[in-house]
């Protein structure tokens, strides 16, 4: 058989696949679109669910794809073997209700043995025990000999998950020969050595299972099968492992380049090599596809990637950020591909880079603090890291809790997750109740469901509508009726009223007939029907009554005008910063709007100035605003510009301001961007890693917010006793009165510390050749000072460990220092002061001739520093 690249083996199979009548979809992203079950996408079917259980329609009964997946089950296991990998792409042919057995059987037989051209006498076939009808058609209809067929089990061969769609399944192995056997008189199909490799299942859904267990027969079975495109390209290439296969090993042949290593010359760098090596992959697919590293969800996940491949390049002994690097090599493997790698190739670079920094900047602190746990737990002959220590680790220091208990694995040792999940939760429950409780009861429960049809919306041309009530919803319950007082929710057949959606808030205004008056205090849509929140302001009103609607014009125009500022601000942000910047959020209402999008760093005021002056000048520009349905096909085509984390259906809405912004979006906006009047920015700031946040105004709002600055400006002129006009330069005279102050503090501060140098030493221990200095000095003194004379004195000094503290409102400053003498000896500065500091009620540490901390208990500060000489008898074992 010829030896085939990955890139090949996946073209081949999709063209193979096309020739049958498949539509060749491109690989779905691995953010779940509209299914909450997933975290990320992790097999072939997974994004087809709604086309295999009848929710959707599929654009084709045939289809046929390359599916990039995502599995973590097996991290810890992840460069510890040759095949573990937490990315991998999924080939796969699949029929809604199309064709069956016989021809999936056949066209994946010839596949194998025409296209791929692999030998039949290395191939093997394994059904399902009771599925008589597909060995039929392997034996028959396909050629296949009977010998080379096995049978196994239902839980080899049986493709089921609870009740539901489900059925036999056929695989296919290759035997790479009896050198990879375990030599055992059975060895055959099955077994658990690695002569046999299974590389394709042909999954059979031909079953509906009831609740009682039995096995229905389904008018229209499906097909699914999934073959590994890096195993079939271990067998092309005659590699065993998947960091051999031709793509994947130029990652790891960069990554080694990098460490200044050869791959195969030791098992422990082999292995940090492959971890590096599969994270990246999985990185870069994650980030393309709008992942941001967070510590929750897919971002943990994200995160746990990245900072345990940076962790094992610190290993190789790689200084400093080095994925972001390795990432082209990954992109420029698969750019073929997944064209979108060159597209947000920026974008992947920059998030990358910005975590590792991130990263880089606490991970040898806490490297340091989580080996002292280490220590100790060796010292007491224990095993297992409290929750607390861990949890901290996590907190503080950014280490994600598998990357603990990696490290601890490395020594025999365990955390208590327990204790660790305990504190976890009532983080989050902190946090849920800082947020409180955002719905209304009623808002959640859907108690319109009985109600057939949707509401129809025409508030894109009207503001006044004539509707029928459908329903009324009083206290969690569905009412016939609601009186003056009541606060209700209805819904009609038809509204003018926006729904809360795509951060633009609902409309407002009011309902009424001759028999009552009902203010709409908010809107929201569920399940296709508007849910319009009211006050029975007067009267009666009835299920089945008519009705007119009418939102609050001035107050939607006013919306109109922040949300098409959105779109201009988008376009203006790709223009500026680059085409890295995509929407991360956004909230529109009356007198307001914010946009977050994602960006590394803040916005400099050049960039910001240059952003707010290219939306006004299109805002001058009174370009029309055109929005208008079409395919979701043709609105890619136009270059329309839709959000990562959005499922769009065939039909979608886009709304185009010339050439200079093209979105897809379902708000409403202004006829043309004159209507904004003026466009200010009010503030820009971080709101998560990798995510800025902006906002601001327009029309009136921007009126208001001058008004706003000038009464400022007014103020602050009153009280430095100047006019607004002088304000700037009696600053600058501020500025320099303040800077003489500065010098002259700094001045007194450094004749203070040279005056405590003579009295520090005086009554110093000596400790197995060490003097230990540990003195409370006159209150006021910040780290700086300490730090003035605990330097001066280590240069005074030989031999020598100084720890040194002041109170400073009402806490207490402490530095602790060992010359190199005195370290080489075994004096740890950092563990010294965490135990000083700790009774003190604070904390800290460092290195073991630096280290800084803080004290909360001031009283202590005496019964803290008489434990030092103690501390440094015990640490030079005296």
């Amino acid at each position: 058989m010829e030896k085939l690249g990955l890139n090949e083996i996946r073209e081949k199979f999709l063209a193979f696949f096309e020739s049958k009548g498949h539509l060749r979809l491109p690989s779905f992203p691995l953010v779940p679109q509209g299914d909450a079950s997933l975290l990320l996408i992790n097999a072939g079917m997974a994004p087809l669910k709604p086309y295999f259980l009848g929710k959707e329609t599929p654009p084709s009964k045939r289809v046929t794809t390359c599916q990039k997946c995502i599995r973590t089950p097996d991290i810890e296991c992840v460069g510890l073997t040759a095949r573990h990998g937490t990315f991998f792409e999924m080939l796969g042919n699949f029929s809604f209700g199309d064709y069956f057995k016989k021809e999936v059987t056949q066209w994946a037989w010839e596949f194998i043995t025409k296209v791929l051209e692999i030998p039949e006498d290395r191939l093997w076939v394994s059904v399902y025990e009771e599925d008589k009808e597909t060995v039929d058609l392997w034996v028959k209809n396909v050629g296949v000999s009977p010998d080379r067929i096995v049978y196994l089990g239902k839980e080899d061969n049986f493709w089921e998950i609870g009740t539901g769609p489900c059925g036999p399944c056929s695989e296919i192995y290759f035997d790479r020969g009896e050198e990879y056997g375990c030599g055992k008189p059975d060895c055959a199909v099955g077994c658990d050595c690695d002569r046999y490799v299974e590389f394709w299942n042909l999954v059979f859904t031909q079953f509906d299972k009831d609740e009682n267990g039995n096995y229905n027969r389904l008018a229209h079975p499906n097909i699914d099968t999934g073959m590994g495109l890096e195993r079939i390209a271990c067998i092309m290439q005659g590699v065993t492992s998947i960091f051999e296969v031709d793509t994947i090993r130029r990652i790891l042949d960069a990554a080694a380049d990098m460490a200044k290593l050869t791959y195969g010359k030791d098992r422990n760098t082999d292995v940090s090599l492959r971890v590096i090596t599969d994270h990246i992959r999985s990185t870069v697919f994650l980030v393309s596809d709008g992942v941001l590293p967070s510590n929750e969800g897919r971002g943990y996940v994200l995160r746990r990637l990245l900072r345990r491949a940076a962790r094992h390049g610190k290993l190789l002994g790689i200084e400093g950020p080095f994925l972001y690097r390795l990432a082209r090599v990954v992109a420029n493997e698969s750019r073929q591909a997944y064209p979108e790698l060159e597209r947000n190739f920026n974008y992947i670079e920059k998030v990358i880079k910005t975590e590792e920094e991130r990263f880089d900047e606490t991970i040898d602190q806490g490297l340091e603090i989580l080996k002292g746990y280490i220590d100790a737990l060796k010292a007491e002959n224990k095993t297992e890291l409290p929750g607390e220590q861990a949890f901290k680790l996590y907190d503080t220091y950014g280490f994600p809790i598998d990357l603990t208990k990696e490290i601890l694995a490395e020594s025999d040792m365990q955390v208590d997750e327990n204790a660790f999940k305990e504190l976890m939760d009532r983080q989050r429950s902190r946090a849920r109740s800082a947020r409180g409780d955002m719905e209304d009861a009623a808002w959640e429960e859907d108690i319109f469901a009985v109600f057939e049809g949707n509401t129809e919306f025409t508030g894109y041309d009207a503001v006044e509508t004539e509707a029928v009530v459908l329903g009324i919803g009083k206290d969690g319950g569905l009412t016939e009726t609601a009186e003056t007082g009541d606060e209700i929710i209805v819904v009609l057949d038809k509204t003018c009223f926006y729904a809360e959606s795509g951060g633009q808030i609902g409309d407002t205004g009011v309902l009424q007939n001759a028999d009552c008056m009902l203010a709409v205090l908010d809107t929201k849509k569920k399940n296709g029907k508007f849910l319009h929140k009211c006050m029975v302001k007067q009267g009666t009103i009835k299920t089945g009554a008519k009705i007119t609607a009418k939102i609050d014009v001035d107050r939607r125009r006013a919306i109109g005008r922040n949300h098409s500022a959105v779109h201009l601000l988008q376009a203006a942000l790709r223009n500026v910063l680059g085409s890295h910047v995509a929407q991360a959020g956004s909230y529109v209402s009356e007198e307001r709007l914010r946009f977050d999008f994602s960006h590394f760093e803040a916005m400099t005021p050049e960039q910001l100035a240059q952003v707010e002056r290219q939306v006004n000048e299109k805002i001058l520009e009174d370009i029309p605003v055109n929005c208008f349905e079409t395919s979701l096909e043709e609105a890619r085509k136009i270059g329309a510009v839709a959000l990562f984390s959005e499922k769009y259906g065939d039909r979608v809405r886009v709304v185009k301001m010339g050439d200079y912004s093209i979105e897809l979006c379902g708000g409403t906006h202004v006829a043309s961007t004159g209507k904004l009047g003026l466009f200010r920015i009010l503030s820009e700031g971080g709101v998560a890693a990798g995510v800025r946040r902006i906002e601001g105004v327009t029309g009136m709002g921007v009126l208001q917010a001058l008004d706003s600055c000038e009464a400022i400006l007014h103020h602050a002129a009153g009280a430095l006793k100047t006019t607004p006009k002088e304000l700037v330069h009696k600053i600058d005279g501020l500025h320099e009165e303040l800077r003489e102050c500065r010098r002259e503090i700094d001045q007194l501060k450094s004749k203070l510390a040279k005056d405590a140098l003579g009295s520090v030493m005086d009554g110093a221990q000596e400790v197995g050749g060490t003097l230990v200095a540990a003195r409370l000095l006159d209150p006021g003194m910040d780290m700086n000072t300490l730090r003035e004379i605990g330097d001066n004195l280590k240069q005074q000094q030989k031999d020598a460990v100084i720890v040194l503290a002041s109170e400073v409102g009402g806490k207490v400053n402490i530095i602790a220092m060992a010359t190199k003498e005195a370290a080489a000896k075994g004096a740890h500065a950092g563990k010294i002061i965490s135990v000083v500091a700790k009774t003190m009620g604070g904390g800290g540490g460092g290195k073991p001739e630096s280290a800084q901390a803080g004290g909360k208990d001031p009283a202590k500060a005496e019964e803290a520093l008489s434990q030092v000489a103690g501390l440094v008898a015990e640490q030079l074992g005296v």
